[in-house]
């Protein structure tokens, strides 16, 4: 893939994630919905959609099992959601856009050192950026979000690295992903 098209895709992808904070933190601030019926309606309307788009007859197999994914998975996607929806209730969209992200990118990095993989400069810049301005994001002061929605949030991007992670298992993308929202 070219640099352009690397860099368009994932800034494109960052635009969409960022979006979603921003959507999700109003809807939790400028609305009467509870975090947990939150979380219930992204999870029931993704497991839809997914249903739905399994029923397309290009994605229709009879070599598979009713239900993709597994549980480990669809317990991470469930903790992410969820910490996400009651972290958004006591963070600015931007604070927990940054806290996700930050712990996504420390879990996933780190869960590669683990493995014994070698990081590159540029990878090992984006770890250092994402720990500092993690524990930047934390420090104690007159800015610093609340500690237990900062702890959330720093749980869902947890959660959703592992879910990331556990997805390079292989496999159908659409029929696993659709399957763990099911069970989630």
């Amino acid at each position: 893939m070219s640099p352009f098209k690397l860099v368009t895709l994932t800034s494109l992808g960052m635009i969409a994630f960022a979006g979603n904070s921003i959507l999700c933190r109003a809807a939790l601030v400028e609305t009467e919905i509870d975090a947990g019926s939150f979380t219930s309606i992204r999870l029931v309307s993704g497991a839809l959609m997914l249903w739905l788009l399994l029923q397309l007859p290009h994605n229709k197999r009879t070599d598979k099992p009713v239900v993709g994914g597994d549980w480990l998975s669809a317990l991470a996607l469930f903790v992410y959601a969820a910490g996400f929806s009651f972290a958004y209730i006591n963070l600015p969209a931007g604070t927990g856009a940054l806290l996700l992200f930050g712990a996504v990118q420390i879990s996933m990095i780190s869960a590669g050192l683990i493995a014994g993989e070698k990081l590159g400069r540029w990878q090992i810049g984006g770890y250092t950026l994402a720990f500092a301005g993690l524990v930047g994001l934390l420090l104690p002061g007159a800015e610093s979000p609340s500690l237990l929605a900062s702890l959330l949030m720093v749980v869902a991007g947890i959660a959703w690295g592992v879910y990331s992670l556990r997805g390079r298992q292989g496999g159908d993308p659409l029929y696993n992903t659709g399957g763990n929202f099911m069970r989630a």
